[in-house]
Parts: structure tokens; C-alpha cells; sequence
């Protein structure tokens, strides 16, 4: 049950701050929890046992942490432009990168599996693919020859 509260918590402290924070489902809970445990600690030092101020330290104590971990680990700003950017740098990050290549290479395979039969529509969706930047420059060119030598 603590882990599920942890969970919880922490992933709507993830939400609280703008831009993607991709990471893995033990750190959402560590966070939570942490946050939690901090932020409940404050309140109770600040107003004793039994107050209703626990759960809103609760929550800002674990978005204090998303905030932080953001900063110092991922090295990236907290608000602006930048912060909406998909992170370099974190834990769980490579692998995200690695799904998301995936993603975008079945993409790529699929649009250009849907072309026209005939070369000439063939190079046409290759251009519209490279100018749209699905196509790096040096796939734009391997495919544009393999065209031209059937």
C-alpha cells in the first residue's frame, strides 16, 4: 500500500512540473515516498501532529525532489523552452532513446513501404521524407540510388 501512495505521489509531483521527466517506476516511488517523508517531517516540526498541512508538504516535497532531480541530474532547466526539451541525461534515459529510435524507424520503413509503385513517386516521397527530416541525408541518398538502379 505504501508503494502504491509512493507511486501516486510521485508521479503527480512529475506532473506538477512542465516538460517530460522520463525515468523509471522506482525512482517515480522513491521520490514520492522521500518527498513525503520530508515534507510531512517539516509540517509536523512546524505544527505538531494531527494538522492538515501534511499532505500539501507531502506533495511539495516530492515536487521539490522531481525539481531537483531535474537540475542535478538531468542538468536542465526547471521552466522555459529548455524544459520541455526530452532530457539527454538520467536515469532510464537510454533505454527511452533506444524505444523512441525504434519507434521512429518503424515509422520511417512504414511511410516508405506505402509509396506509389512507380520510381518517379518512389523519389518523390523520399524527397517530401527527407525534407520533412525523417530522412537523414545520407538515408535520403542510399535510397534515392537503390531507386535509380532498379
Amino acid at each position: 500500500m505504501i508503494m502504491l501512495f509512493g507511486f501516486i505521489t510521485g508521479s503527480l509531483a512529475r506532473l506538477a512540473v512542465p516538460g517530460p521527466d522520463p525515468m523509471p517506476v522506482w525512482l517515480t516511488v522513491a521520490i514520492g515516498l522521500l518527498g513525503s517523508g520530508v515534507g510531512g517531517a517539516i509540517a509536523i516540526g512546524i505544527w505538531g501532529k494531527g494538522t492538515q498541512g501534511i499532505g500539501i508538504f507531502a506533495f511539495l516535497g516530492a515536487v521539490l525532489l522531481v525539481v531537483g532531480y531535474r537540475r542535478f541530474v538531468q542538468k536542465r532547466p526547471i521552466l522555459g523552452p529548455e524544459a520541455l526539451k526530452f532530457p539527454d541525461r538520467g536515469f532510464g534515459i537510454h533505454r527511452f532513446q533506444e524505444r523512441r529510435q525504434k519507434l521512429e524507424d518503424m515509422a520511417r520503413k512504414a511511410r516508405f513501404e506505402q509509396a506509389p509503385a512507380n520510381s518517379e513517386s518512389h523519389l518523390q516521397k523520399l524527397q517530401d521524407l527527407h525534407e520533412a527530416g525523417i530522412l537523414t541525408d545520407e538515408e535520403f541518398e542510399t535510397k534515392k540510388a537503390q531507386l535509380q538502379a532498379r
